[in-house]
């Protein structure tokens, strides 16, 4: 799964410190979330979309396909 939050970093000019005090987690764990190295809890998953403003898949991307409907 990858994702988009480095970008929404980014565009909205916080830094992966300002990002984990707002959320309560480490600067670590934004930087394993960005770097593909930690697929966050629903929980943070939906506070990162509240903090961005979007939905959840405009951070998250998945390109899964179930088996039946390749």
């Amino acid at each position: 799964m990858e994702n988009r939050l480095r970008v929404l970093r980014a565009e909205t000019g916080i830094s992966q410190g300002e990002l984990a005090l707002k959320l309560g987690v480490s600067r670590q764990t934004i930087n394993a979330v960005e770097t593909d190295k930690y697929d966050p809890s629903l929980p943070l998953a939906l506070r990162l979309a509240k903090v961005f403003g979007v939905p959840v898949d405009a951070i998250f991307l998945d390109d899964w396909t179930p088996d039946d409907q390749r």
